[in-house]
């Protein structure tokens, strides 16, 4: 069918189900075609803009599906797309398509839906969600499920390790593509979104486009037979390069034995607090020293380069052009709060004169901030972290996936993911790999407060992304901790920007 024949298609015959459709059947034998007359209307409001939109939900992302909550996408669709109208200046035609992923901390992550996981306080109005923006901003939204670390199967086998929840997004791209004839929305203008592990995933989607190292665990759950690569990548604080991650934190806590680490949850509106405070030993700081040496050899041999060129490299004692480019990244973040009014003077790592930031104190910033996670941060010697839980296999739950920790194990017999397996989750490594399709158009927000992850990940990334051709919009937004959507109306102009540049 020619692509511009779907509307007929859709309209002919259509009926509204009263109810969301679960996983739809499908009316012929290809399983990720499904019945696209099985949708049900819903209303999105954003502000004052009001949008009708088609909601068909559950859609089966493979055919062969070993978690089929999770393996499955929610699309919405303006309604004004189906009667040959537009939105925010995009058509059935021309429709950028966002998609969300919700995935934290690598857990599993159902499709996600219209309403913003964390409403707001009663009485107050809550916060729209990315993709209740998208929709009202013209977009066609199409948010998939993923497989995480916690998934077992009934005979104890462990479902969701890596790299199952980078397969299924790749999975859903292709189902997009797959129905691309009968459905609106530009599949070559995709724009994945999210945070935390969930800016990690969409990272590493937009930078192993089509990669051949995924093929064969997308062709044994039937995915469509077809591209994986999208356009552009919104990340948020993104939790990657997990093989370097341990050194990039000892590296910008340089010198710092407290950690401390507030977890926040919420009940009924109720903040609840429980705060976990500790020093690391004698031996922990000498193994930080070995660390920071470590990631000075890693970054000297990625050959990145800043900006304006220069290279990206670090001296033997941690300071270089890496460390320069962070701290001007942070002063860009001080001189954006500054210009809008706000008093600086009480920011102790600032040098501010005459309505300028003048200078940063990298050092006084990551003793003001803090270190939160003990040593090391993310493959821990004793398979604490989720990270380890991340990379165990389908008969062990933990494994370490770094040759450090794995030679300063403390526990009998623990074993080390596969390399293969460890680059398979990681957006650095992909982007250095020539084999692989890399989005054009990067965003990358990683808070100037947030210290879950070293400043130095997202900086080496955007490097990275960069010196593969790409576009890339990096900045570490003043204040914000570890957190993402909280500048949707930016990230939104930054899409369009990008697909009207690219028409």
């Amino acid at each position: 069918m020619n692509r511009r024949d779907f509307n007929l298609s859709l309209l002919a015959g259509v009926a509204v189900s009263a109810a969301p459709t679960a996983h739809a059947a499908s009316t012929t034998q290809d399983a990720l075609r499904p019945d696209l007359t099985r949708y049900t209307t819903q209303e999105v409001k954003v502000g004052e803009h009001t949008i009708r939109v088609r909601a068909y939900e559950g859609l089966p992302t493979v055919a062969k599906a070993v978690e089929p909550d999770y393996q499955a996408l929610n699309l919405y669709i303006p309604e004004a797309y189906f009667q040959g109208g537009s939105v925010g200046g995009f058509t059935a035609r021309t429709a950028p398509i966002f998609l969300p992923n919700g995935v934290g901390g690598y857990m599993p992550a159902k499709p996600g839906g219209l309403i913003n996981r964390m409403p707001g306080p009663p009485g107050q109005t809550p916060a729209p969600s990315a993709s209740a923006v998208a929709l009202t901003r013209g977009f066609v939204v199409a948010a998939p499920g993923a497989r995480g670390r916690t998934l077992q199967a009934a005979d104890g086998r462990w479902t969701g390790k890596a790299p199952a929840a980078i397969v299924d997004l790749k999975a859903a791209v292709r189902w997009l593509r797959h129905n691309a004839d009968r459905l609106p929305g530009n599949t070559d203008r995709i724009v994945s979104n999210g945070t935390s592990a969930g800016g990690a995933l969409s990272a590493l989607l937009g930078a192993s486009g089509n990669h051949p190292d995924y093929e064969a665990d997308l062709r044994a759950l039937g995915a469509a037979p077809t591209r994986d690569d999208i356009f552009a990548v919104s990340a948020f604080c993104p939790i990657t390069n997990l093989a370097h991650a341990d050194e990039a934190y000892e590296w910008q806590f340089e010198g710092l034995r407290e950690f401390r680490n507030i977890a926040i949850s919420m009940l009924d509106f109720r903040v609840q607090r429980k705060e976990v405070v500790g020093q690391l030993s004698d031996a922990q700081v000498a193994l930080s020293g070995e660390m920071r040496q470590a990631f000075v050899a890693y970054v000297n041999a990625l050959g990145l380069k800043a900006p304006d060129g220069s290279p990206l490299t670090l001296e033997t004692n941690g300071q270089g052009r890496l460390r320069e480019h962070i701290a001007g990244l942070l002063q860009a973040s001080a001189q954006q709060v500054l210009d809008g009014g706000r008093d600086l003077s009480d920011v102790s790592w600032l040098q501010v004169q005459g309505g300028r930031v003048r200078s940063v104190d990298f050092s006084a910033y990551a003793r003001t901030v803090g270190r939160m996670k003990a040593q090391p941060a993310f493959d821990g010697f004793s398979l604490e972290t989720g990270e380890n839980q991340l990379f165990g296999d389908a008969s062990i739950d933990k494994r370490h996936f770094t040759d450090y920790s794995l030679r300063h194990s403390t526990v009998s017999g623990a074993a080390r993911a596969d390399a293969g397996t460890v680059k398979s989750m990681d957006a650095m490594q992909q982007l250095l790999d020539a084999r692989a399709k890399v989005s054009s158009h990067w965003r990358i927000r990683h808070g100037s407060v947030d210290r879950d992850t070293s400043l130095a990940v997202p900086t080496l990334l955007a490097a990275a992304a960069r010196q593969r051709g790409a576009a890339v919009d990096l900045a570490l937004p003043w204040g914000r901790p570890h957190s993402g959507d909280y500048d949707l109306e930016a990230l939104f102009d930054w899409a369009e920007a990008a697909v009207r540049q690219s028409a």
